[in-house]
């Protein structure tokens, strides 16, 4: 029993007291709100992202309308609710709006496409985005000419 108590103590000695001063809470959760890691939206991060690729994809000061910067913009908010929808799954209205957000980014890089190659390719590597270009629109002939034709028997058949 005597030397259960001189071990007590020891420990006792060589664990310190974590009494937490008020200035070392503010130090953590500022660490806290730079880092994303943990799942939670950090909504000032997002509006700084946004303000930083609407100055680096504007083609003159007062742009807000090229195809580059709606692109750029609409890629950050679908990343934006992307992280939001990973934490909670069951937002349908919010993942409604991701995919009318995900098509019409996906109109704007097809017009671009077709209007500029050279834009388009910069703006995807860029964004880093993951696009299928538009493939050509074949006709009835082209798609289909390589199967046998139908066989057409009204009525009775051919034969006589």
């Amino acid at each position: 029993p005597q030397q259960l108590m001189s071990t007590l103590e020891d420990v006792e000695e060589e664990v310190e007291d974590f009494i937490v001063n008020a200035g070392d809470l503010d130090d953590s959760t500022a660490e806290r709100a730079d880092d994303d890691s943990d799942g939670t939206l950090n909504r000032f991060f997002h509006e700084e992202r946004l303000a930083e690729l609407r100055t680096q994809y504007r083609l003159h000061d007062t742009d807000s309308g090229s195809p580059e910067y709606q692109v750029a913009v609409m890629t950050e908010r679908i990343s934006y609710l992307t992280k939001h929808l990973r934490a909670h799954p069951k937002d349908f209205s919010t993942r409604r709006g991701l995919v009318a957000l995900v098509n019409k980014r996906r109109r704007l890089l097809n017009f671009l496409f077709r209007e500029d190659v050279a834009r388009y390719k910069n703006l995807v590597q860029g964004l880093g985005i993951r696009h299928k270009p538009p493939s050509k629109v074949q006709s009835k002939e082209e798609q289909y000419g390589r199967y046998p034709g139908q066989k057409n028997f009204k009525g009775k058949s051919k034969m006589k």
